[in-house]
């Protein structure tokens, strides 16, 4: 399959599942589909971003060797909605390596703070940066001060989220 065509195709749910499926039975693909996601246009970035998001979930461990380059990715002031999405989607589900944690806890905290940033991305980066501070809770006090700062213009889906994680950062 030639994955840029695939994805050019159609957007929809049963042309990312036909993908993932592919890519599961030929790990090979996998690296093409990173590229894809880094590097390509707009358009597929946004189409491999939910192929990446599924496979990073069925087989998280086949997309951790990209977290160092997914992590400068979202430093791009560029950055395509779903992959920012779909970037903490996966990054909020997996045990992260120390190495990462001062970059990436930076970038969910701007995320979060940035009354403009999509919710479902503000809500993954508020978990990421919980994971994170977890493992240092000396810093919990600057993640419930953004949570708080932002819970007044937040969904109820971000002010249930924010919620449990204050309540978590209280107790840490």
């Amino acid at each position: 399959m030639d994955l840029r065509k695939q994805l050019l195709k159609e957007h929809s749910k049963e042309n990312t599942v036909l993908i993932v499926s592919y890519i599961e039975d030929h790990p090979k693909k996998v690296e093409d589909l990173m590229n894809i996601f880094l590097n390509e246009s707009y358009r597929l970035i946004q189409r491999s971003a939910w192929v990446v998001g599924d496979l990073g979930r069925s087989k998280p461990e086949w997309i951790k060797p990209y977290i160092p380059r997914m992590i400068q990715n979202l430093k791009k002031t560029d950055i395509h909605v779903a992959a920012k999405r779909n970037t903490m989607r996966y990054l909020e589900e997996i045990e992260l390596e120390e190495e990462v944690w001062g970059d990436l806890l930076d970038i969910a905290m701007k995320f979060l703070s940035k009354n403009d940033e999509s919710v479902a991305v503000k809500v993954f980066s508020m978990t990421v940066a919980y994971n994170i501070i977890k493992h240092i809770p000396e810093l919990k006090d600057e993640l419930r001060i953004v949570i708080e700062d932002q819970l007044p213009y937040g969904t109820a889906g971000f002010k249930n989220r924010g919620q449990k994680i204050i309540s978590a950062l209280n107790k840490l």
